[in-house]
């Protein structure tokens, strides 16, 4: 089902219009706009999440999380067994 859409009226510097004009087009410009800002909004609330959480582990004993050093430690060997996952059988 699409999305219901609404008409807004926004200001933003002309040499900009230019700019996105040159990379999709005039006839593209609502959709490349609403996609930029979908994605802002997205990383701004990524940003207020993370700042709502943070520290909310800080009392907990996770096992690899003792230390920065460990707790990179243990993403390194998340990384290393996903790869090791991807690489097909040696046949």
């Amino acid at each position: 089902m699409p999305k219901e859409m609404m008409r807004t009226h926004i200001v933003i510097p002309k040499d900009l219009v230019a700019d996105v004009d040159r990379l999709v087009g005039a006839r593209h410009r609502s959709e490349f706009v609403a996609e930029a800002v979908a994605e802002k909004v997205a990383r701004d609330r990524l940003r207020e999440a993370a700042h709502r959480l943070g520290g909310s582990l800080a009392d907990k004993e996770i096992p690899g999380w003792e230390s920065t050093e460990s707790a990179a430690e243990w993403v390194r060997a998340l990384r290393r067994e996903s790869e090791q996952r991807r690489q097909p059988e040696n046949v």
